[in-house]
């Protein structure tokens, strides 16, 4: 045991150095920050280009909360700083021609009274949502446009 220990301190692991070591744990961090900037660059795209699709009305029919674990993927892409964390999610139907459904989801860390009372808040409303005209069963809900 000691000896292998004055092998990792001077660099050597038998077959695997400690560069191996460090250059692989160098290679996982580089993966999970690109994966990390795909989504929020995908994201943002599709913001970006939604902004000239048509706006149409949309009622939002169904409401719900959901309790995420913590250290779920999606709470460390969403609300890093919440724990507990619960995701409030509106679905919306729209005519764009014909009948289409959707979603938005928002992100409540702390308390699930919060996100119930947000998402109950627009049960029944008439929203805007904007409809990709190449593919209308595509939509975007804008945080701006609640």
């Amino acid at each position: 045991m000691t000896q292998m220990i004055a092998n990792f301190l001077s660099g050597t692991l038998g077959p695997v150095t400690l560069y191996t070591v460090i250059l692989g744990l160098l290679a996982t961090v580089v993966a999970v920050l690109v994966a990390v900037g795909w989504v929020i660059a995908k994201d943002r795209i599709r913001r970006i280009r939604s902004r000239d699709w048509p706006i149409v009305p949309a009622v939002v029919d169904i409401v719900s909360v959901a309790y995420c674990e913590p250290g779920s993927p999606s709470l460390y892409l969403k609300s890093v700083a919440y724990d507990p964390y619960y995701q409030a999610t509106l679905t919306y139907t729209y005519r764009y021609p014909d009948e289409q459904m959707g979603d938005y989801s928002r992100s409540f860390g702390g308390s699930k009274e919060n996100a119930e009372a947000w998402a109950n808040s627009y049960k029944g409303e008439t929203i805007k949502v904007r409809v990709d005209p190449s593919d209308p069963t595509r939509s975007i809900l804008r945080e701006e446009d609640l």
